[in-house]
């Protein structure tokens, strides 16, 4: 059985659902395990062992039962500007609470996948970076979302360690809905356009985990391995790089093309100086995804494709 941790969030609620169309049995919680508390996560693994069956509120979905098997850790602080002023809330969710979720998966040996973040690099390369780079965050997220890093490593060997950026998705605020009510409101807007990376379709992120959860049964299942993918660092976007000033004007156009942007706003581009903000992006941040390619044996879309399908589905709605 999967444990989904932040189920209610935007990857956390895409998780839950392809989770249930894969018939795979999981369990969520959010807020109300409260992943600071190592105390408490201890007593909601020790609560499902192989006897239990749990059918009917916010903290018992997918109608799961049995031993907790999997831990997918969704939760997070991750209001990027607002941790430059609230460290230790940051610290106490990317850092502590990552640490304990792998202190009770690793208790009740149960695997772990723990999403991770571009944000733990410096953004001074030029090319994509790989999961052997030095890490060199420069904002508080950054930081303590990097030390939650070395605190999964630390306490477990069955891991894999997911890190993306620009992550949009359905449930949620992100940018592409933002953009979108910017231009169904304004004439002119101005975005971004020396900071590079990513976009990453939530959809696409959760495709991966459930098929590492898979692969991985399936190998057990069928020759008694432990997995068939190695575990450790991993990192997935869509494919290719943008700028948030031409990833907008693709929003743009897409949604015009499917009726979910009305009027014709103008899309200005912007220097980083141009907007501050409290806490500092990297200006390039694309990650190499081949390692998790060649593990899992996927071909990923592009992050244009990517877009297109989110904007034309019947899901989207940025309110």
């Amino acid at each position: 059985m999967v444990w989904l941790i932040g189920c209610k969030g935007m990857l956390g609620r895409e998780v839950a659902k392809q989770l249930s169309e894969n018939k795979i049995q999981w369990v969520g919680s959010d807020k109300e395990v409260d992943i600071t508390n190592l105390e408490a996560l201890d007593e909601f693994t020790e609560s499902h062992d192989a006897s239990a069956t749990l059918t009917g509120n916010s903290a018992s979905r997918g109608n799961a039962s049995g031993k907790i098997t999997w831990v997918i850790n969704c939760a997070g602080y991750t209001a990027v500007d607002n941790a430059e002023s609230n460290q230790e809330l940051a610290k106490k969710l990317n850092e502590d609470g990552a640490r304990n979720i792998a202190r009770a998966a690793r208790r009740v040996g149960a695997k772990m996948i723990h999403i991770s973040t571009d944000y733990v690099f410096d953004g001074t390369s030029s090319i994509p970076y790989t999961e052997e780079d030095v890490k060199n965050p420069q904002s508080v997220y950054g930081l303590t979302k990097a030390a939650g890093e070395d605190a999964v490593q630390k306490e477990m060997t069955q891991y894999y360690i997911l890190r993306t950026s620009w992550l949009y998705g359905f449930e949620g605020k992100n940018f592409v809905y933002t953009m979108t009510k910017l231009m169904n409101s304004k004439d002119t807007i101005s975005v971004v356009n020396d900071q590079k990376g990513s976009p990453t379709c939530a959809v696409d992120l959760a495709t991966v985990i459930i098929k590492i959860i898979v692969t991985s049964q399936n190998a057990h299942s069928l020759f008694g391995k432990n997995s068939a993918i190695p575990y450790g660092l991993y990192q997935f976007t869509n494919e290719g790089e943008t700028s948030w000033y031409n990833f907008a004007q693709k929003i743009k156009e897409v949604g015009k093309k499917f009726k979910r942007i009305n009027q014709n706003c103008t899309v200005n581009p912007c220097s980083t100086e141009e907007y501050p903000t409290p806490a500092k992006r990297p200006a390039y941040s694309t990650m190499s995804k081949e390692k998790i390619k060649k593990a899992l044996k996927i071909k990923i879309p592009s992050w244009e494709s990517s877009l297109e399908n989110f904007m034309k589905s019947e899901r989207f709605n940025a309110i």
